[in-house]
């Protein structure tokens, strides 16, 4: 089987966050998530996750129909159900409900055993002022890079 290196980022969310912790976890799709997922067809662009009885879940998702699907196709933006250990759950949900932070998958791919995976951040909110300063500090990184190639 040829595995292809398949990476699907949310470039926005480190612009408007500030993340504090990372998590790998497993993504429950249907068949044909999967094959649009293989072919690179998905974003996660205003995606989130909250907690719902103790399980995990991510709203906004987008991915795309299977073009080869039947009336067996899903649904694009459903809300799938993410896998963790019930120590990370317990953490993540103390942090959540505690200090009022979010979280936000940042990155979506599959492992090499062909398992679609999601990388969740624990993330707080950047202010105005915080953005203006992430966008000087590339700003100035992409200038002295310039200045090396020369």
């Amino acid at each position: 089987m040829v595995q292809q290196n398949i990476n699907i980022r949310n470039k926005r969310a480190s612009f408007d966050y500030e993340f504090i912790e990372e998590y790998t976890a497993g993504i429950v799709l249907t068949g044909t998530e999967i094959k649009s997922l293989r072919a690179g067809k998905a974003s996660l662009v205003d995606s989130f996750c909250y907690f719902h009885k103790g399980e995990l879940w991510s709203r906004g998702i987008h991915i795309a129909e299977y073009r080869l699907g039947t009336y067996y196709n899903h649904e694009e933006k459903r809300e799938r159900k993410l896998l963790l250990t019930h120590k990370e759950l317990q953490r993540l949900e103390r942090n959540v409900k505690e200090s009022g932070l979010t979280i936000i998958p940042v990155r979506m791919f599959i492992n090499e055993k062909g398992w679609a995976k999601v990388r969740i951040a624990l993330a707080k909110g950047k202010k105005v002022y915080d953005k203006r300063e992430t966008l000087k500090s590339k700003d100035a990184k992409k200038d002295m890079d310039r200045a090396m190639k020369r």
